[in-house]
């Protein structure tokens, strides 16, 4: 069992013993941490803060522990209940809230949650304020007010429904083309919130009877809740016998978005993002950004178009940071993240949704034409195992020295760019490894430059 403490939050399994888990005292702590760092950021002010989760068991019981304890240290909840990532982001600027607390660990199963922690502008909190709040945690530099100062809740319905008609005021989101398309849809939702907000999104651009698979928002998960093709064998045959025009997988929190094309085949979480741009740059023109673990395809498309491509660290965050400093158009991760800045910055899924019904239904190209059109990239993601003690810092600085000539970016790890290929070696945040992701021309390859570096690595070790 596990918890992990981190500057955006903290993530761990539920049960055991406090410290090791994600514990009632685990989630306490944080929240009353990151009540203290909200009131001595805003002094004297009366503050709010937005709360949404995922629909994973332990919810209700997270949610409850952490509001009442914003109670505690004077701060008014807004309490979405069920929800999701981006509509926790969005609602924070809606209710002009102080921050924002997201119960949700994404991906993980469902014997896992998580805090995150955002800012007032609906954005996760800086590595610098979640340094801060950690300091806090560790000293118990955190108190509660008297009973004539406590906070108070309020329980808020229709954000969903508010965060939609946002995406639908986009000028490009194309209602009336979507509307008349005729375009067939299947969904699963892995039986989290996706199964609420996504038939709200589809209702309201005009898809009429989508294939609901998965719906129910339960939390117990019918598969792995992360969207990769060993989990959607289920969704891709329905697909496939429903002569569908797509479909859509979305992770618990419905900030990642997979799509399954019409001939019942993955269209690639890295694709997501590439299609929503290529979508994006025939009505307005800028940058992308995507991280360096991201495909090239995305760069490829950019100067295709005669645009800037900008790398950014692995993290949202990070992202999110090099997009607000290059002005991007568009920018997100390659594991399905839209982030949009005319809506918000923030990954999501139901933006992702809308901006690639709005291209099917103006291209003319189905969804498997249009990746035929894209640059074909193939990537393999390895690890390897740490032991303790190990030098890893070392380590990716012996290969940084060997392939210095190399094309080099070592603001996140080391990643080196050969002519049609590319490697990038990192330390997990989250786990005891080092990450290696190739991409290459072909699986094969991938999987033969990580095989290379795996050999290289374990050499010096």
């Amino acid at each position: 069992m596990t918890l992990i403490k981190s500057i955006s939050g903290v993530r761990g399994t539920i049960g055991g013993a406090k410290g090791d888990n994600l514990s009632p005292l685990d989630a306490a702590e944080f929240a009353a941490a990151y009540g203290h760092w909200l009131k001595k950021k805003y002094p004297g002010k009366s503050l709010k803060v937005v709360i949404g989760r995922d629909a994973r068991p332990s919810g209700p019981m997270i949610q409850g522990i952490v509001q009442n304890t914003l109670v505690g240290t004077g701060i008014d909840v807004i309490d979405l209940d069920l929800s999701t990532t981006p509509t926790v982001e969005m609602a924070v600027v809606f209710e002009k809230a102080q921050g924002g607390i997201i119960l949700t660990a994404s991906h993980n199963p469902k014997q896992w949650n998580a805090l995150k922690l955002l800012n007032d502008k609906g954005e996760f909190i800086s590595a610098a304020d979640g340094a801060e709040l950690l300091s806090m945690i560790e000293n118990e530099d955190y108190d509660f007010v008297e009973v004539d100062d406590l906070g108070s809740v309020e329980a808020k319905n229709g954000l969903i429904e508010k965060h939609v008609e946002a995406i639908l005021a986009l000028p490009y989101i194309d209602v009336e083309a979507i509307r008349n398309s005729g375009l067939k849809v299947a969904v699963d939702a892995v039986n989290s919130t996706g199964g609420i907000a996504i038939p709200i999104l589809l209702k309201a651009l005009g898809i009429e009877n989508p294939a609901l698979l998965y719906c129910e928002p339960t939390g117990q998960f019918p598969h792995n809740p992360e969207p990769l093709k060993e989990h959607l064998g289920d969704i891709m045959k329905v697909v496939k016998e429903q002569n569908c025009d797509l479909g859509i997988v979305v992770d618990p929190d419905v900030d990642r978005l997979a799509l399954i094309d019409d001939q019942g085949e993955m269209f690639g979480e890295e694709y997501t993002l590439v299609a929503a741009a290529d979508f994006l740059l025939q009505h307005k023109q800028g940058p992308l950004v995507s991280n360096l673990s991201s495909s090239r395809a995305l760069r490829d498309l950019a100067i295709s178009r005669g645009q800037e491509y900008y790398a950014a660290a692995v993290g949202e965050v990070n992202v999110v940071t090099k997009m607000k400093g290059v002005n991007a158009l568009l920018g997100g991760e390659g594991n399905g993240g839209v982030i949009l800045p005319d809506l918000h910055y923030g990954r999501d899924s139901l933006v992702g949704i809308a901006m690639i019904l709005s291209h099917l239904a103006t291209c003319g190209k189905s969804l498997s034409e249009l990746k035929a059109g894209y640059p074909a990239y193939f990537m393999a993601k390895n690890k390897i195992q740490l032991e303790a003690g190990m030098d890893v810092d070392g380590l990716l600085k012996k290969i940084e020295a060997k392939y210095q000539n190399e094309e080099l970016s070592t603001i996140d790890g080391v990643k080196i760019d050969f002519a049609e290929e590319w490697v990038h070696l990192r330390k997990s945040n989250t786990e005891p490894i080092i990450r290696i992701y190739t991409e290459a021309k072909s699986p094969e390859k991938a999987e033969a430059l990580a095989t290379r570096f795996i050999s290289e690595l374990q050499e010096l070790i």
